[in-house]
């Protein structure tokens, strides 16, 4: 009982705490657990109306400190996520997780270590060394430009240490552990899983979205996406957080996006046994997805989604 009074508090103070954007509405942490709460995001492209918010930002409150998951796609950002956690708690942020190397979910870092310079950030090696590599400053760019020069001040700072599969880390006395050797590539090669232990929790980054479709480059995978959320369902978890998208359980939180690539799989693979090309799979595919026609992106990115699971097929048939 007082677990559950503690959540209803939560979400009160919660619901009473709101970052207001001018045409989209209020953003506000939302409580999935007595410690994790998640701000759920536009889920459009980043531009000059939404600042260039459009991910998930998460965070637990620890025993002496707040853990931050993805803290938004630029400086500005950053500072409005850490505005509204201060709103909840006083205790300082000590440690953040950047899922994977898209700048969207972490040039935020700036602002958390702008106030909290003894913080540290967590993330794979490779998302790391890419970031370091031109992935950082190419971001920075690329929200200047879509946000029409509202994140002007924006600068890459990079997570201070890298993690490994399976690893556990405790921070402010919570245990948090860490997910990414499944398959090597799935959304990227810089993803990482975030099991936060005690709620039972996982942030899956953009292995996961729910009512938006992003791209698939040429450091993803789609076979290797369909792996890791087979692996994240498996775990049986009672919260799974999307990298864009509402949270929830895994059926109405991870297996809507499984589903949509594994039709995308089985069409596609279809039309390749048939000698078809990637334009000539699109009709067929677009049939069995009818439930997905109103996900953002969806005209944009079904036939590169298509073509890119032909490339994919073609690849392992060789």
């Amino acid at each position: 009982m007082k677990k559950l009074t503690l959540l209803f508090t939560l979400t009160l103070s919660t619901l009473a705490n709101a970052w207001v954007i001018d045409g989209l509405g209020e953003y506000k942490f939302e409580a999935l657990d007595t410690q994790v709460q998640v701000m759920h995001g536009p889920l459009g492209e980043p531009n000059k109306q939404n600042h260039g918010f459009m991910n998930n930002p998460g965070m637990i409150i620890g025993a002496d400190g707040v853990i931050v998951i993805d803290p938004g796609g630029t400086y500005q950002v950053g500072q409005q996520v850490i505005e509204e956690i201060k709103k909840i708690t006083n205790k300082p942020i000590v440690a953040a997780f950047n899922t994977h190397v898209h700048g969207d979910h972490w040039l935020g870092n700036q602002a958390i270590m702008e106030q909290y310079p003894n913080a540290k950030i967590y993330a794979h090696p490779a998302m790391i060394a890419q970031a370091k590599d031109g992935a950082g400053d190419s971001w920075v760019g690329i929200m200047d430009t879509s946000t029409e020069g509202v994140s002007k001040g924006t600068i890459a700072v990079y997570p201070t240490d890298a993690t490994t599969h399976l690893q556990e880390i405790t921070v402010a006395g919570e245990t948090f552990k860490i997910h990414n050797d499944i398959t090597g590539v799935a959304h990227t090669n810089t993803d990482i899983m975030i099991e936060h232990v005690g709620s039972k929790t996982l942030f899956l980054g953009d292995n996961d979205l729910i009512n938006r479709f992003g791209r698939f480059d040429g450091t993803s995978d789609m076979h290797g996406n369909i792996k890791a959320l087979e692996y994240a369902i498996d775990l049986g978890f009672d919260h799974y957080v999307p990298g864009h998208g509402p949270s929830g359980n895994a059926q109405n939180a991870v297996q809507p996006f499984l589903d949509y690539l594994l039709i995308v799989q089985d069409e596609t693979k279809k039309g390749y046994e048939e000698d078809l090309a990637d334009y000539e799979i699109k009709p067929f595919a677009d049939k069995k997805l009818a439930n997905y026609r109103d996900w953002h992106g969806y005209d944009a990115q079904l036939g590169r989604h298509i073509n890119k699971m032909l490339l994919e097929i073609e690849d392992r048939d060789n």
